[in-house]
C-alpha cells in the first residue's frame, strides 16, 4: 500500500476534490432567526441523510420556537401543493404515488421517504412552496391538475398557477430539444420570479428553504457561462439583508459524525470520525477518516514515511499541528490504517499532511 502511495503518483495525491465547499451569509443567521420578513436559505448536497437530519433539526427549530409555517424547496409548485394535500390526509396514499414519480431521479431513496413523513408528523402545518420547473415532475403536475379538476378546482389560483407552471416545465423541455442541453438562464430566472411571488403573498412572514448549495451562494453559478447569476445573487438584489445563506456541507465538514477513542502505543486518544468515501479502484474501495484531537505534541518527531495526502482530499477543514488516521479498505477486504500529520507544509502550492510511522 505504501509503495503505491509514495509521492505525487499516489493514490491520496490523485483523489484531489474538483469543487470547492464555500459557504456564505449574507448575516448572522441567529442574530435574524424569528424576525419578520425573514429568508434563510440552506445549501444541501442532494440526498445525503445526515444532511436531510440536519434539515429537520433546523426547521423544527424555527417551527416550534420562531412560528415559521412556510418551507421551499427545489422541486416544482404542483409536487409542494400535492404534498400539502398529503399532509392534511390520514394516509401516504399521495406520498407514495409521489415518490412512484420520483424512480430514477435521484430522490427515488427511502430518506426521501422518511423526510416527508417526519415532517407530517412533527411539523403538521408545514405549509411546502415548490419554485422550481423540473422536467421529469411533469406526470406529477398533469396528475394534480386532474386531481383539482376531480375536485371542482377549475379557476382557482391553484389551478391556473398549476398550468403555469407546466407550461414552465414545458418549454424548458423545448429549450432543451433545440440546444441539446438545459437551459439554465430560464431555469433560474422562472425559479427566483416563482420564489418571489410566492414568498411576497406571504405578507411579510418569515420562511426557510432548502435548495442545492449551488443555487445558495452569491455571484455566478461555477459550472456554467459566467453570466448566469445564482438564483441566491437575484434574490438578495431583491430582498438584501432579509437573506440568509448558510451552505450546511460546510456544517457537515466541521461536525463530525461522531468521536470515538482510540488507543495508540498505550495511550488513548479521542478519535473525531468525519466519514467513508467509497471509491471503484483496483487496489482499494473506500477511505474513513479520523483527527486526532490534541495528539500533535505526541506525534511530531515521529518519522516520516514519504507519504503524502493534498489537504482537499479531506472531508472536513485542516489546520496546522493537527494529526490524522485513514482506515484503507483494500479490495480483498483487509483494512489498513496511515497515519498523517499537519505540519504547514506545501507541495506545488498544494497545502498537504505528511505520512508518518507510528511504531
Amino acid at each position: 500500500m505504501r509503495a503505491v502511495m509514495k509521492g505525487s503518483v499516489g493514490i491520496f495525491a490523485a483523489l484531489a476534490v474538483a469543487v470547492a465547499i464555500v459557504a456564505v451569509s449574507c448575516a448572522s443567521d441567529d442574530a435574524n432567526r424569528g424576525a419578520t420578513g425573514q429568508i434563510f436559505l440552506y445549501g444541501e448536497a442532494h440526498g445525503v441523510e445526515r444532511l436531510m437530519n440536519r434539515q429537520l433539526e433546523i426547521w423544527g427549530d424555527y417551527y416550534h420556537n420562531h412560528g415559521m409555517r412556510h418551507l421551499f424547496i427545489e422541486w416544482t409548485y404542483f409536487t409542494a401543493e400535492f404534498l400539502n394535500v398529503w399532509m392534511r390526509q390520514d394516509n401516504d396514499d399521495i406520498l407514495y404515488e409521489l415518490y412512484n414519480d420520483w424512480q430514477g431521479s435521484g430522490a427515488d431513496e427511502p430518506i426521501y421517504l422518511e423526510f416527508f413523513r417526519t415532517i407530517k408528523r412533527d411539523f403538521p402545518e408545514t405549509v411546502f412552496h415548490g419554485v422550481d420547473i423540473l422536467q421529469w415532475q411533469y406526470p406529477t403536475g398533469r396528475r394534480f391538475l386532474q386531481h383539482l379538476e376531480d375536485n371542482d378546482m377549475q379557476g382557482s389560483d391553484v389551478y391556473l398557477l398549476t398550468l403555469e407552471a407546466l407550461e414552465q416545465v414545458e418549454e424548458q423541455g423545448r429549450r432543451l430539444a433545440e440546444r441539446g442541453y438545459v437551459d439554465s438562464e430560464f431555469r433560474v430566472t422562472k425559479m427566483a420570479e416563482n420564489f418571489i411571488r410566492a414568498f411576497d403573498e406571504l405578507g411579510g412572514q418569515s420562511v426557510m428553504g432548502i435548495f442545492g448549495a449551488a443555487h445558495t451562494t452569491l455571484g455566478f453559478y461555477e459550472r456554467e457561462a459566467t453570466d448566469i447569476r445564482t438564483f441566491a445573487e437575484r434574490l438578495s438584489e431583491r430582498y438584501g439583508d432579509s437573506l440568509h445563506l448558510t451552505d450546511l456541507r460546510l456544517w457537515m465538514s466541521t461536525v463530525p459524525i461522531r468521536v470515538d477513542v482510540v488507543s495508540i502505543n498505550g495511550v488513548d486518544y479521542e478519535a473525531a470520525y468525519f466519514g467513508t468515501n467509497f471509491f471503484e479502484r483496483e487496489d482499494f474501495v473506500s477511505l474513513s477518516f479520523w483527527r486526532l484531537e490534541n495528539a500533535y505534541d505526541d506525534f511530531r518527531n515521529k518519522p516520516t514515511n514519504g507519504d503524502w495526502l493534498p489537504a482537499d482530499n479531506y472531508p472536513m477543514p485542516i489546520e496546522t499541528y493537527q494529526v490524522f488516521f485513514l482506515d484503507v479498505t483494500m479490495t480483498d477486504g483487509s483494512v489498513l490504517r496511515e497515519f498523517f500529520r499537519s505540519d504547514g507544509e506545501e507541495l506545488e502550492s498544494r497545502v498537504i499532511t505528511t505520512g508518518f510511522s507510528v511504531d
